[in-house]
């Protein structure tokens, strides 16, 4: 069955959803993202894409940054994403990805003045990283650009040779992912994920001004943590050396959902498996995103029983 695309303003088979070499966005890095989650769930037979809204929000938001004209809005964005997956057919977890970018052909290093274009796709995704043993996590070398650089408010696609380099520093080395700090030398975040720390039953997570990404998984753990759990949560900068004192890490993130943190640099986080804390989290974080939790149903959007 043919997989489609939305491309250039229409449905297309994806396999025809190809840029010139010479679009600017593909010679300079100049398009901006978002990752979102769609959740397969058996029990109502229909795939919920979770918190879909808040991520056109921020995609515009980064379109704002990156002077780039968006010709469509948030709810123009959340019905083609929502046509596009039932066009699709998909019956599985998917993983949906939009861009904005620049479309311009040619070379010249400028984002004023050139044409924009909109294009959507999704794949099919399970965990991106490891949800049950515990991840074993470095410190890179490799310093978090900042906000006067590549301002992290934005997902903007040509940051992400940051993350890549600091990836691929931590996989060389036998471990399966890095923790950024910034330039002061405080705890920033994961190459593509934000963190969380557990001391003395408190969550603690870097603040936005620590050029983190304005996490939406973030946000949502940071609600169901005080709402749900009775957690105390506190953003404030992160020391280095905390990290290894913790009694408890994890990611958070689209991609890595709730992934705990068995060992940073060696030292072993807690008991050096899943924390108390970060097992309560993970399980809540489920059950919200496969729609299991009335109060927060608003939060995932069916597919197949829609309305927009």
């Amino acid at each position: 069955m043919a997989r489609y695309a939305f491309f250039e303003g229409a449905f297309v088979p994806l396999e025809e959803a190809k840029i010139s070499v010479q679009t600017h966005a593909f010679l300079y890095g100049t398009a901006v993202f978002e990752g979102i989650r769609a959740y397969w769930s058996e029990e109502e037979q229909d795939l919920l894409i979770f918190r879909m809204r808040e991520h056109y929000e921020r995609l515009l938001q980064s379109c704002k940054i990156l002077q780039i004209t968006p010709a469509y809005s948030v709810d123009d964005l959340c019905r083609i994403t929502v046509e596009l997956l039932a066009k699709n057919n998909d019956r599985e977890d998917m993983y949906i990805r939009p861009i904005y970018y620049k479309s311009q052909l040619g070379i010249g290093v400028q984002l004023a003045g050139l044409e924009d274009d909109f294009l959507v796709f999704a794949v099919p995704m399970g965990p991106y990283l490891d949800l049950e043993k515990g991840l074993r996590v470095k410190v890179t070398s490799w310093r978090h650009i900042d906000d006067n650089a590549i301002p992290m408010r934005a997902k903007v696609n040509g940051a992400y040779v940051n993350a890549a380099l600091a990836k691929s520093d931590a996989v060389l080395d036998g471990y399966d992912e890095s923790i950024f700090l910034t330039a002061d030398g405080h705890v920033s975040e994961g190459s593509a994920e934000n963190l969380f720390i557990v001391r003395k039953g408190k969550l603690i997570t870097p603040p936005v001004t620590d050029d983190i990404l304005e996490g939406i998984t973030r946000a949502t753990i940071i609600e169901l943590a005080t709402r749900e759990l009775g957690l105390e949560v506190i953003e404030r900068p992160i020391d280095r050396t905390e990290l290894y004192i913790a009694d408890e890490a994890f990611f958070v993130g689209t991609g890595a959902q709730v992934s705990p943190i068995a060992e940073i640099d060696r030292r072993v986080i807690g008991n050096g498996g899943i924390g108390p804390i970060s097992r309560k989290i993970q399980q809540l974080y489920f059950d919200v995103v496969k729609g299991k939790v009335p109060k927060y149903r608003h939060w995932c959007q069916p597919v197949y029983k829609a309305s927009l």
